[in-house]
C-alpha cells in the first residue's frame, strides 16, 4: 500500500509491517489526511503482533498530521495484541517533543531516536 505525491509518500511494507513516511505533511485538516489514515487503520486492522513507524525522513509535519499518529497510536493500544516501534531522528525538530507524547498515550511504545 502506498500513498504518493510530490511533497510526500507514506508506503506500507507487509513483509516487515513497516510504515515509512517521508517528506513533509502539511495537509489541511483531517478530511485531506483521510487516505493515511485509512491505510494506518488497514495496517491497524490487520493487526500485526508489530508495527514499525519510521517517520526518520519526515521532515515537517503540521498539528493534524500529529493528531493523526495520535489517535494511531491510540488504535494501536487498544488491540491490545500489537506491539509498536516508532523511528524519529533527532535532526528534524518536530520530533523530539513530538514523539515521546506518543509515549504518554501508550507507555509499551518503542520510540527509537537516532
Amino acid at each position: 500500500m502506498e500513498i504518493k505525491t510530490d511533497s510526500y509518500s507514506v508506503y506500507y511494507d507487509t513483509a516487515t509491517s513497516s510504515i515509512n513516511c517521508k517528506g513533509s505533511l502539511r495537509l489541511s485538516g483531517m478530511d485531506e489526511y483521510a487516505p493515511i489514515v485509512e491505510l494506518l487503520n488497514e495496517v491497524a486492522d490487520s493487526q500485526p503482533p508489530m508495527i514499525t513507524l519510521d517517520l526518520r525522513e519526515l521532515e515537517f509535519l503540521n498539528s493534524s498530521g500529529i493528531s493523526m499518529l495520535s489517535k494511531f497510536v491510540i488504535k494501536v493500544r487498544q488491540k491490545k495484541t500489537i506491539k509498536i516501534v516508532v523511528q524519529g531522528s533527532q535532526g528534524i525538530p518536530w520530533q523530539g517533543k513530538s514523539l515521546k507524547n506518543l509515549q504518554r498515550l501508550m507507555p509499551s511504545l518503542i520510540l527509537e531516536l537516532e
